[in-house]
């Protein structure tokens, strides 16, 4: 396949008002033109004249397995696990023909992350190259447990580590301190100890897979970096030891800015738990001052925008690009951290994330200029991935989740019943 008269962003810094392209039968990026060498107008090629071809997004940080309403963890609670399979099977579909062509899921039901993964890997279903996590492993009572591991003490670490590799995980998540969807823990309180980080996350290292750290009190984001995390999610109340601890060593930053610009965008509608929105209230500021100072100490930064959350639909990812432009950076900047630098953390910068000869044709197509305006990156008129074009024109479910019924609220006290929680 080529594709002829374009502009090129290739996911590096650099722009190109003329290029053009082949993909060869292994889906690679085979030839690059650009620049006058790139003027053709070639029969059989796609003259995609008037548009922009970048890199395929990233998205660093989702939650398939969520339905986004106002209490998403009410989901997860009460709905078959089967029901929610289905449920992100569809979403990843989504997130792909929008121009996502590369997710890591950090937090999953039963390790269903790893049955999507496999059914997109084998064509089964269409979606993003995924990466996958299992369930993400707190302390007890602490944030997320209603859908994670409860762990206490490095062993214990180990022991549910090794079972989510064995279960296919890409990357183990840990929490490193409270969290804002949770009743009853607070951000800014540290969760798990340095012990019990460096345990879990040893285990993933030894097997060559990646580490994620849910981190947004001080203490818990530099206990994750001590124990060896490779990306810290949110990342709300960095300090300046801090940010040059993730310098150092070589640690990334997934904001997810997207998240609280959602809550507090519905804050006023009075469906969030009203603690819900106290907790985010309280912190928005230090966290767009957090990420300030990040991107001016040269943290690297990263595309996530967690996914799932309230009124967070999976699929706005150019929100957190946008979240990213109106605290600091330039559009090019953005781009480059939802492309090139997101691949780099995630260990896919030799297969993709970057417009170059050898690299998987993981591309979408854009009428306008994303550099003048991100918002046009919502509405691509072509995605390639794997240098396969995917069908845009599917129409989509309303995605509005269903009542909760009786029968399901009985087996939620069973299963938590059946846990040891009398709550």
């Amino acid at each position: 396949m080529k594709l002829v008269n374009f502009r090129l962003i290739d996911g590096t810094g650099r722009f190109y008002e003329h290029a053009a392209l082949t993909i060869n039968d292994q889906g690679r990026i085979e030839q690059l033109w650009t620049g006058n060498e790139a003027k053709m107008s070639v029969r059989d090629a796609l003259d995609l004249k008037g548009q922009t071809v970048l890199p395929g997004l990233f998205d660093c940080h989702v939650h398939l397995m969520s339905d986004a309403g106002p209490d998403p963890f009410a989901a997860y609670q009460t709905k078959s696990v089967f029901y929610m399979t289905i449920l992100g099977a569809v979403n990843a579909g989504k997130m792909l023909r929008r121009g996502i062509t590369t997710i890591r899921d950090v937090g999953a039901m039963d390790f269903a992350d790893a049955a999507i993964k496999q059914a997109i890997n084998e064509g089964v279903i269409p979606g993003p190259r995924m990466l996958s996590s299992g369930k993400l492993l707190t302390m007890t009572g602490g944030h997320g447990w209603f859908i994670g591991q409860e762990i206490d003490g490095p062993d214990e670490a180990r022991k549910y580590a090794r079972l989510n590799l064995k279960m296919g995980a890409d990357n183990i998540k840990m929490m490193a301190s409270g969290g804002v969807l949770t009743p009853n823990v607070n951000p800014r309180s540290p969760s798990l100890t340095v012990e019990e980080l460096a345990a879990g996350f040893e285990e993933a290292i030894k097997a060559g897979k990646l580490t994620a750290s849910h981190a947004q009190s001080t203490q818990g984001i530099k206990n994750a970096i001590r124990a060896g995390v490779r990306t810290i999610e949110h990342g709300v109340w960095l300090d300046e030891e801090a940010c040059q601890m993730m310098v150092d060593r070589g640690v990334y930053l997934d904001a997810t800015l997207t998240a609280p610009y959602f809550i507090l965008k519905h804050a006023e509608d009075g469906k969030m738990a009203p603690y819900v929105v106290e907790k985010i209230k309280s912190m928005y500021r230090d966290h767009i001052e957090s990420f300030k100072m990040a991107k001016r100490m040269g943290v690297k930064i990263i595309c996530g925008t967690d996914a799932g959350t309230p009124f967070n639909v999976l699929g706005e990812t150019v929100t957190e690009l946008e979240q990213m432009q109106q605290a600091g950076l330039t559009p090019m900047e953005a781009i480059i951290a939802a492309t090139k630098t997101s691949a780099e953390a995630l260990r896919l910068d030799e297969v993709t994330g970057t417009i170059e000869i050898g690299k998987m044709a993981d591309m979408m197509v854009v009428d306008g200029d994303p550099l003048s305006n991100l918002d046009v990156l919502r509405r691509p008129t072509y995605v390639f991935k794997e240098g396969r074009s995917i069908q845009l024109n599917i129409e989509e479910p309303l995605g509005v989740p269903a009542k909760i019924t009786p029968a399901q609220i009985a087996m939620t006290v069973t299963r938590f019943a059946a846990g040891g929680c009398t709550c």
